[in-house]
């Protein structure tokens, strides 16, 4: 029980910002113009900071397996994820080709970023939330490249999307995260790099709570929009499928994937995860059904709430690490 209650203490945070979001825009404090350049200092200043500080000086990601394996495990799951998902549209209720598709890419895809980090940053070291990072690249690999392709019904060039600055990021602290095995600075280059570490770090620590902020102001535009069409049907399926099969799948291949520890841990939170809210916006711009898009993450997000906890303490159990190795 002590464990169940770890889970649900860092579950609990993380949810409670986003409703922050949600308050600070019905209030008008966080206004949507605001919206754009938010979103892009985060995407291009904070979560780059915070993917360096997360794999600089990472143990673990100087292992080949951390680097190869995760991305590939990654992008296989997005694909059986969104596969699985269009079996169960027409379960659904949903009629047209938009609605089905919307339906999969949704379902398919797990909140693989922004709520996932911050739990394995309470649960895990950052051996881990380094090796989500690599993990991370596959997942958005298939976001921008199957996942448009099913919205679209074509591959409309969503993957050059893949190159920004988190994945700039990445490439650039695994390469001196491996250069720093062998090379050791001088004295003036090491108190520089110290200094601008901390620089770093900073930004870093602003990453995740300012994007819980905005997803909580995103759920508040929109929640509105998501009332009509076959609703409860959508969201109940969508549960079905997303918090309720596809954990299944994520956490066999934990247990019996022959991989690194810290990947099992990955696998163990991903697996617990609701479908993800910033998607909705691709969703819009690639001509899905907005409405469908809406229910499901919206749906399965706030069911979420009540399964995270319980996934991740059963995933611990059953693929036999525990869920709070601050190692």
């Amino acid at each position: 029980m002590n464990e169940f209650l770890t889970v649900l203490t860092a579950v609990l945070p993380v949810f409670g910002v986003m409703g922050i979001g949600l308050w600070l825009r019905r209030r008008g404090w966080l206004t949507a113009d605001a919206d754009a350049s938010l979103m892009r200092v985060t995407i291009n200043l904070l979560l780059p900071a915070l993917i360096f500080g997360s794999v600089l000086g990472n143990p673990a990601l100087r292992r080949p397996e951390n680097l190869l394996l995760p991305p590939l495990v990654g992008f296989v799951m997005v694909a059986v994820g969104i596969g699985v998902s269009r079996i169960f549209a027409r379960v659904a209720g949903l009629e047209t080709k938009s609605e089905q598709r919307t339906f999969a890419f949704l379902t398919g895809l797990q909140n693989y970023a922004y709520l996932v980090i911050p739990l394995c940053f309470s649960l895990f070291d950052t051996r881990t939330t380094g090796v989500l990072f690599v993990h991370n690249v596959g997942t958005e690999m298939a976001m921008w490249i199957l996942g448009v392709a099913t919205l679209s019904g074509g591959f409309a060039g969503g993957w050059k999307k893949i190159l920004n600055a988190p994945l700039a990021a990445l490439l650039l602290a695994l390469a001196l995260n491996f250069v720093g095995t062998i090379f050791t600075p001088p004295a003036p280059l090491a108190f520089a790099g110290h200094v601008m570490l901390t620089g770093i770090h900073w930004f870093g620590q602003s990453a995740i709570p300012l994007a819980l902020l905005l997803i909580g102001a995103i759920v508040a535009d929109h929640f509105e929009e998501a009332r009509g069409g076959k609703l409860f049907r959508v969201v109940a399926v969508a549960a079905l499928v997303r918090i309720g099969l596809l954990p299944i799948l994520f956490l066999l291949l934990a247990k019996f994937l022959p991989c690194s520890i810290e990947l099992k841990r990955v696998l163990i939170l991903q697996g617990a995860m609701p479908s993800a809210v910033l998607p909705i916006v691709i969703t819009k711009h690639y001509g899905g059904d907005a409405r469908t898009a809406l229910q499901v993450a919206l749906g399965t997000s706030i069911i979420g709430l009540a399964t995270i906890p319980l996934w991740i303490h059963f995933g611990g159990r059953f693929v036999g690490l525990l869920v709070n190795q601050k190692l």
